[in-house]
């Protein structure tokens, strides 16, 4: 429009930032429009500092670049179940007196309750130990190793405890060529393994469930060749799944596949029965193969030189920590929240409430999850929200992420993909971090799940993060 054209029609003025001008305009008569906008963290000048030095990274690398081969990896990555195994005979690093727990590093001393329950179970599963006091020896002794699930190419829920001889699930990423692991779900109790509790009707389910379930989940799985994971949590996105907190949908699609194929190979036609029951009644079944698909698909986008992308959340129940495609394996860690909008089970309170803990935020670092919640209006209902809760929370997510993924899509969103691939640049410019879908396990040992609700990812992991990304690349 030419210049002179201008003012000769209506002028408006559009008001950026504080409500207040905006207020005037009207009182006086001009029609006039707010935007909503605050400086990047509330104009926070170490954050302002921070990113002001990655705009003269940006000169020497191509970060963008970068970050498009790390999120293409996640998109095109294919992961497919293909076996079962111990994990001693196909970790990489398992070792027989090691046991793998979830989220950052962590010693004995500084273990949350829960995690040292299920620790405590873990070495009863094994033998290793009769009763607590000798299970505390052993581990003050030295004779235990304790390492991060994700140091080790797998993931678990919650405690994300994995022992020697527990049965995995080995899930392969077709597109390019590796390998991720995850235990199986013991749910189906409220006391589980992986909620911190080691009661003797505990370890006799992983005990049955090592006997009769992982061979007979293996043979099918073998005899079917692989199963698709991907296509199973694209259908379940549809379905009312996030691919996080609610695997009805996913767990029945997998039991349509695992069937006619349990029986076929299952000889032992009660046994068959009783494996396809305990299918059936955990909607959680499928949530560990979700965990595995995620981590196989983000391993993938490791080490890419340059890259602002984040592959792993993960808690122990004391720290939350993430690593970084361009930063190697090295956690960035902060301490970890009681999840808040939570609904409590019972009697139980936030007071009795342990630290946000587990492997499972790798689905959010996926983009499902509280990432994908528009897809799950019946989950966002049990936790008390609502559907524009769901809503809200997942087009958040779009402001702190590459790309929109090319196969999950969400259906209240007119099938606009989840919001995939965490960028540490954005989280610190828009000052909005990851919400996490979460289960909450009381604080003390050998008690379990208490509620459920959400959590967020700590800012100052994001900021030490990009700190470390600045002195890694500024030398360049």
């Amino acid at each position: 429009m030419d210049i002179k054209e201008l003012f000769k029609s209506e002028i408006q003025v559009i008001n950026i930032g504080l409500n207040n001008f905006k207020e005037s305009l009207d009182r006086a008569g001009f029609k006039s429009v707010n935007v909503d906008w605050s400086p990047p963290e509330g104009g926070d000048i170490e954050i302002l500092e921070l990113l002001e030095k990655f705009e003269t990274i940006k000169t020497k690398i191509d970060v963008y670049k970068a970050n498009e081969e790390a999120v293409n990896r996640v998109l095109f990555s294919k992961p497919k179940l293909v076996g079962m195994a111990k994990a001693i005979d196909v970790i990489p690093g398992m070792k027989k007196n090691m046991i793998l727990h979830a989220g950052p590093p962590i010693t004995w001393e500084r273990m949350c309750g829960p995690m040292k329950g299920a620790i405590f179970g873990a070495i009863f599963f094994e033998g290793l130990a009769k009763n607590e006091r000798e299970a505390e020896e052993m581990i003050k002794n030295g004779e235990i190793e304790f390492s991060p699930c994700h140091n080790h190419q797998a993931v678990g829920p919650m405690a994300g405890v994995i022992s020697p001889n527990m049965s995995v699930y080995i899930v392969e990423n077709e597109t390019y060529g590796n390998k991720a692991f995850s235990p199986l779900n013991d749910e189906g109790v409220v006391k589980s393994l992986r909620m911190g509790a080691y009661t003797p009707e505990v370890i006799e389910r992983l005990k049955w469930m090592e006997q009769n379930f992982y061979p007979a989940i293996d043979k099918a799985i073998r005899y079917l060749g692989s199963i698709d994971l991907k296509a199973i949590i694209a259908q379940a996105l549809h379905m009312g799944d996030e691919g996080h907190s609610r695997h009805k949908a996913s767990t029945s699609l997998l039991f349509r596949i695992l069937a006619p194929a349990i029986v076929k190979t299952t000889k032992d036609s009660c046994l068959a029965e009783q494996i396809l029951k305990s299918i059936d009644v955990n909607d959680f079944t499928f949530l560990n193969l979700s965990m595995a698909a995620a981590k196989v698909s983000l391993d993938a986008a490791r080490n890419i030189y340059g890259s602002t992308m984040v592959v792993a959340m993960a808690r122990n129940g004391v720290e939350f920590g993430i690593q970084i495609s361009g930063l190697g394996d090295e956690w960035f860690t902060a301490k970890a929240e009681i999840p808040t909008n939570a609904l409590y089970f019972g009697k139980f309170t936030k007071e009795v409430a342990n630290p946000d803990i587990g492997d499972s935020s790798i689905t959010e670092t996926y983009g499902l999850g509280a990432f994908a919640l528009a897809c799950s209006p019946t989950f966002i209902q049990f936790v008390k929200g609502t559907v524009n809760d769901a809503i809200y929370k997942t087009q958040m997510m779009y402001e702190i992420t590459l790309k929109e993924n090319n196969v999950y899509q969400i259906p209240f969103l007119n099938f606009r993909g989840t919001p995939t691939g965490i960028d540490i640049k954005l989280v610190l410019e828009k000052g909005i971090v990851p919400f996490i879908d979460t289960a909450i396990a009381h604080k003390e040992p050998n008690i379990g799940i208490i509620g459920a609700g959400f959590a967020q990812a700590p800012f100052e992991v994001f900021k030490k993060a990009m700190t470390a990304y600045i002195q890694r690349y500024s030398y360049i």
